[in-house]
């Protein structure tokens, strides 16, 4: 009997070890599922995330933090703050940064549930296939929610962000779109006090 209590605890005792550095502590009130990381001795190092202050952030591929709204461990993904539009304008706070870009080296992409509305555009964009007519719901966001209203009376549009684009990279820049913002899971019946404002990001799981 004490041979076989050795052995287990000398097979079993590396594994047990492992297990207990394979979650993360919790960051703040927030848990950190694995495969999540927030330091180099728990999770898996290429799911980095960040706890900053008791509040969990994503790292874009430009060096911009975005807050983590939601981890849903069972479907592998997670959502995100979409950026600020600067006060009594139409520019996202990460317009200089050429908006969100995910490192496609990463096991993270932007998943198929995001309508993205692009904002303050050029007529260029109406050469895109993206809706930008007067009923598409950035219209409605310039209307009536108070960070759209520096972008009043400019061209916008609104597109469902599908697996045939970039899924790394929500672009703005000077001379195209200045601004953005994101739903995830938009239905065209929803009221706007129930738009869930997001950016729904999907992990491969670890091989």
């Amino acid at each position: 009997m004490v041979a076989l209590l050795l052995f287990l605890l000398t097979s079993l005792g590396p594994l047990l070890y492992a297990s207990s550095l394979s979650t993360c502590p919790n960051c703040g009130d927030s848990a950190v599922p694995y495969p999540l990381s927030t330091n180099q001795d728990c999770g898996n190092s290429r799911y980095k995330i960040y706890c900053n202050n008791g509040m969990l952030e994503f790292l874009s591929a430009t060096g911009t933090y975005y807050k983590i709204l939601k981890i849903d461990q069972s479907s592998n993904k997670l959502v995100i703050s979409p950026p600020l539009i600067l006060k009594d304008t139409c520019y996202s706070s990460d317009l200089t940064e050429g908006g969100f870009l995910l490192h496609e080296d990463l096991p993270f992409n932007i998943s198929t549930h995001n309508t993205v509305m692009l904002l303050n555009c050029s007529d260029n964009i109406l050469l895109s296939p993206l809706n930008c007519s007067t009923n598409s719901i950035c219209r409605q966001f310039e209307e009536k929610v108070e960070e759209g209203s520096g972008c009043m009376s400019t061209l916008c549009c609104h597109y469902l962000k599908d697996s045939a684009m970039s899924s790394h990279r929500i672009r703005v820049r000077v001379g195209g779109c200045t601004a953005y913002t994101s739903l995830v899971d938009f239905k065209p019946d929803d009221s706007l006090d129930s738009w869930n404002y997001g950016i729904e990001l999907q992990w491969l799981p670890p091989n």
